[in-house]
């Protein structure tokens, strides 16, 4: 499929999937947002996909926010009725059962730092900054990035970052623990794509299981948590892919995995 502001590649059992407006520092207009709908929905279609990662195209930005061009004379009530950004969550973060995850490079601001706290995880370069610098335009995140950045370094951080507008290095956003590592900007792309395809590479059934069991230990108690992760881990125990990975193990091979 043929896009304008992304590219898709597949590559092997991975989707690559590229932010590609350079020019705009890979600003997130509504086109972006549509086309990256789209291409989600597809990788999570696509059986022969396993894993996704997302990055920009360039070394300057991931994404340098929201396109504010396009926001800038659209009018209080047409964001309400149209709940701006509501998409993102219903059709990417939850319709998304699949991982993916984001490479980031250069700037991840706005729009940028809360699509990539969408992923599973982050792979950052060196050059990464990360921030929420809304409240400088007099507004505020609206992707999520007050809520997801808070669970992911702390309510001390998430506040001096919205209510400043500061950015955030990428040493400081791995010690933060909003970024899994850190790499050389000329690699970012090389690490990424390993890490997908290690993932890729997993029992299909575990990995989802695995993502929905970590994603749910921020909605629920953790009494609750552990009753959801021994479910889980037992009906796991009934796929045939359980059976093939013991058997796998005791025989010393590789396992071959058919997400049943």
């Amino acid at each position: 499929m043929s896009y304008e502001t992304i590219l898709v590649e597949k590559k092997g059992a991975v989707t690559l999937i590229t932010l590609n407006r350079p020019k705009s520092l890979n600003a997130l207009n509504s086109t972006v947002l549509a086309e990256m709908i789209e291409a989600f929905a597809a990788y999570e279609a696509d059986a022969s996909q396993l894993c996704a990662v997302v990055t920009g195209s360039g070394d300057k930005a991931f994404a340098a926010g929201a396109d504010i061009k396009e926001m800038s004379d659209k009018p209080s009530a047409e964001f309400y009725s149209q709940d701006f950004f509501a998409d993102w969550t219903a059709k990417v973060v939850k319709s998304t059962r699949k991982p993916w995850i984001a490479a980031v490079n250069g700037f991840a601001l706005g729009g940028g730092c809360e699509l990539a706290m969408m992923a599973d995880f982050i792979i950052a370069s060196e050059n990464a900054k990360f921030g929420q610098p809304e409240i400088k335009l007099g507004v505020a995140p609206g992707m999520g990035g007050s809520q997801r950045l808070a669970r992911a370094v702390g309510k001390s951080k998430a506040m001096d970052m919205c209510l400043t507008g500061r950015m955030m290095d990428a040493a400081e956003a791995e010690r933060a623990g909003l970024v899994s590592q850190i790499v050389a900007p000329e690699a970012l792309l090389e690490v990424a794509m390993k890490s997908a395809e290690a993932i890729a590479s997993m029992p299909p059934l575990a990995s989802m299981m695995n993502k929905e069991m970590v994603n749910m230990a921020f909605e629920t108690t953790l009494e609750t948590g552990l009753i959801l992760e021994r479910r889980m881990f037992q009906v796991l125990t009934a796929t045939e892919d359980k059976a093939e990975g013991m058997a796998a193990f005791v025989e010393k091979r590789a396992g071959n995995w058919k997400g049943r």
